[in-house]
């Protein structure tokens, strides 16, 4: 077996959240009198953790004190909403079963604060992945490695034979600086492109093509 071990990504590569998060996003501008964005924009804020997300939302002219501020009732607004209308992709939990079902490794490493990573993956994939990790102030966030390795020591797993998957070009370079490979996924929050000229070791189309590579 070339690798036992698979590490996911949750946005964009477990979870359509993107409905969800762009509701809690508005909801939070609208309250203070701001543009509302895009599902298309936000869905090119996704990647880099919340805060980035509220930053990219809010005026330019709002000051760090105040996105701050909007941060904090995002997060109170999403872990409310965060169930709505989020979704896996067509696939997915089939794919998660055949992995269970023949003793893989699978974790979910994501930017997303970790209450929220921990409280999706157990409503959406119960003990299917057993180790849920997302930003907290104990480990930094993608694209540093840190994530990845606390997710292998808790599997128990090998990093020789661990695989990332992701949709974004911050899972790529997560991959590149964990020393693993990374299969790209084209249905996510990326184009094939981003994906290609971000170095992804691998391109599929479907879930189901996880199990050739492996």
């Amino acid at each position: 077996m070339k690798y036992n071990t698979i590490i996911f990504d949750l946005d964009g590569t477990l979870l359509n959240t993107l409905d969800d998060l762009c509701d809690s996003v508005n909801a939070i501008l609208l309250r203070h009198g701001f543009p509302k964005r895009s599902p298309l924009e936000v869905k090119r804020f996704l990647g880099n953790g919340v805060g980035v997300l509220m930053r990219l939302a809010v005026p330019e002219t709002c000051t760090d004190e105040e996105v701050a501020a909007y941060l904090k009732e995002f997060k109170e607004h999403y872990e409310q909403n965060m169930e709505n209308k989020t979704r896996p992709f067509d696939g997915i939990m089939e794919l998660l079963l055949d992995l269970h079902r023949y003793s893989y490794h699978t974790a979910i490493v994501s930017n997303k604060f970790d209450l929220a990573v921990k409280a999706l993956a157990k409503t959406y994939f119960g003990n299917l992945i057993p180790v849920a990790i997302g930003e907290s102030l104990n480990v930094r966030r993608k694209p540093a490695p840190d994530s990845v390795f606390t997710a292998i020591k808790e599997l128990g797993s090998d990093i020789k034979k661990t695989i990332y998957v992701g949709d974004s070009e911050v899972d790529v370079l997560t991959a590149k600086n964990a020393g693993i490979p990374c299969i790209g996924v084209t249905w996510g929050f990326r184009s094939r492109e981003v994906l290609r000229d971000s170095g992804a070791n691998y391109l599929i189309d479907t879930p189901r093509e996880i199990f050739t590579l492996l």
